[in-house]
């Protein structure tokens, strides 16, 4: 009689472990946060933000994707202040929000009213989050 063998562990990528962990954590922040807010008078019983501060106060990293472009080595080191990149979108065309490296909204690009001389980003699409099997 021969034992089974135990399955050898195949080793994930490490950006796969990443998503995998990010999912898994982003999965249990909503649960928790639905769970805060389906108990009778808890908001009541506390301060605002006060549960929620230690996740609050987590720093991530934000960019607004314009566009992009592939170009040979030797285009790259040619490029100069004042040179133009071509990007793949048009104008009009929305923009990615990417946190974290993930991609979460889309939007569109507008002036700030307080401040003419900055523009900033209109959301106008929420990214579902995808679950991992």
């Amino acid at each position: 009689m021969s034992k089974a063998q135990p399955k050898p562990e195949v080793e994930k990528p490490e950006v796969e472990v990443e998503d995998d962990q990010l999912n898994r954590a982003i999965e249990e922040l909503r649960g928790v946060l639905s769970e805060e807010e389906k108990r009778p008078g808890a908001a009541a019983a506390r301060p605002s933000g006060v549960g929620n501060s230690v996740i609050l106060d987590i720093p991530v990293e934000v960019q607004i994707v314009l566009g992009s472009t592939e170009m040979p080595v030797s285009d790259l080191m040619s490029l100069q202040k004042g040179s133009t990149v071509a990007l793949d979108r048009r104008i009009g065309e929305p923009v990615d929000v990417v946190v974290n490296g993930r991609r979460i909204a889309r939007g569109e690009i507008t002036v700030l009213e307080s401040d003419p001389s900055r523009f900033g980003i209109r959301l106008t699409e929420i990214v579902a989050a995808t679950k991992s099997a």
